[in-house]
């Protein structure tokens, strides 16, 4: 299922805010999967490349960094009316 923001882009609402950095960060995320596994498949396939376990371990780094600031960054939910 695609992810959808149902609504007008209010760039002020904190909820489309929010929403905006969780695509970025599955986008993120994506191309890290992709652009890893490819340059995995390659170093098997051709020759060691030492520098590619640091530059993946770096890379895993800042998408963590991204997703705890994403967490953190989330809007807090409105109080409820009790009538």
């Amino acid at each position: 299922m695609p992810i959808r923001w149902y609504g007008p882009a209010d760039p002020t609402d904190p909820t489309y805010r929010h929403f905006a950095r969780i695509v970025n960060l599955c986008l993120h995320g994506g191309l890290f999967a992709a652009v890893n596994s490819g340059l995995w498949f390659v170093e098997g396939m051709r020759h060691p490349w030492p520098q590619l376990g640091w530059l993946t371990d770096t890379w895993a780094l800042i998408w963590f960094v991204q997703l705890l600031l994403v967490v953190q960054q989330r809007p807090k939910p409105e109080p409820q009316d009790p009538s």
